[in-house]
């Protein structure tokens, strides 16, 4: 198969039957193989019905969550889902326009790209709550990763099936799939200046809660990209620097004490005394954190965390 389109929804019910007729459209008279996969991650409205009415078309399939999962579970189950040789994902609320599918399609298989990444340059978001914080959460991103695109969190993607088949999709990490690539070996990395419209039905699912979400998620990954498959490498060191500083405090303190001050005070009432102790106490559950960090790591199981109720074929 040519090419599979994956699509993670939550309440879009208004807008699937038109999404889903102006991507036929769009790859009317192309010659492609595709399919289209819709994830309801949970919908509470009748999303789910419209999709199974949509699967009476071959080309369509979805999947349904039991509950609210979020998108990154959603793209995931997407991806082992998909059998196209190219997978390109978008959003369900008809601000990606299906007529760059094509375009994206051809620029990732003409010039042999693992990802292409879109660009929404010119947005029709609210400028205070989504403009100004995805413009800082995208410079952060560019600082920490070196990946220099505009737009991190665009819904609509290009990739190899190799990349999504080979990178671990964790939870509220699809806004780093192209870092998660890149840290897997797929480097070569574009991006393409998208159409982006106002929103049509409904309203968005996201608040400026998931800025601060995403820098958090950035810190996790930056640590993760450094020290993720050696935690005692940092916590090991610290705990050692730590337990370390501790010890000769203490061999200090105890030195004073017992040659060069022996009628002063006691050890017990001197602060250094207690502040070498939080000091290798501290040092010691540092050590004991990347320890069992390395152990879970040895024992870490599947992240397919969602449950899947319905398939419509």
């Amino acid at each position: 198969m040519d090419l599979s389109i994956v699509i993670p929804l939550y309440n879009e019910s208004e807008s699937l039957n038109e999404l889903n007729q102006a991507i036929i459209n769009s790859l009317n008279g192309k010659n492609l193989d595709f399919e289209i996969i819709y994830i309801d991650d949970g919908s509470t409205d009748n999303s789910w019905s419209i999709i199974n009415d949509l699967s009476i078309n071959n080309r369509v399939c979805g999947l349904k969550f039991q509950r609210n999962y979020g998108k990154s579970m959603a793209l995931l189950a997407g991806f082992k889902r998909a059998q196209g040789n190219t997978v390109i994902t978008m959003d369900a609320d008809l601000q990606d326009d299906p007529n760059e599918i094509y375009p994206l399609f051809q620029i990732i298989t003409e010039q042999n790209l693992d990802l292409v990444s879109g660009w929404k340059k010119k947005r029709y978001d609210s400028i205070i709550f989504k403009n100004i914080p995805s413009k800082l959460f995208n410079w952060a991103a560019r600082k920490a990763s070196g990946i220099k695109l505009n737009d991190f969190n665009c819904g609509i993607k290009a990739y190899k099936s190799e990349v999504i088949k080979n990178i671990s999709l964790t939870d509220g990490m699809h806004r780093y799939i192209p870092v998660l690539a890149k840290n897997a070996g797929f480097i070569k990395i574009s991006e393409k200046e998208v159409k982006h419209h106002p929103r049509k039905f409904g309203k968005t699912k996201y608040g400026a809660d998931r800025f601060i979400k995403g820098f958090l998620d950035l810190v996790t990954l930056s640590f993760i990209q450094r020290f993720g498959k050696r935690p005692m490498h940092f916590f090991g060191l610290i705990g050692t620097i730590m337990v370390v500083i501790g010890l000769i405090i203490s061999i200090y303190i105890g030195y004073d004490k017992l040659f060069l001050n022996k009628t002063g005070r006691l050890i017990t009432e001197r602060p250094l005394f207690y502040i070498s102790l939080v000091t290798m106490l501290m040092g010691l559950i540092f050590f004991i954190a990347g320890f069992l960090g390395e152990l879970i790591l040895r024992s870490k199981t599947d992240n397919d965390n969602y449950s899947i109720v319905e398939k419509t074929k």
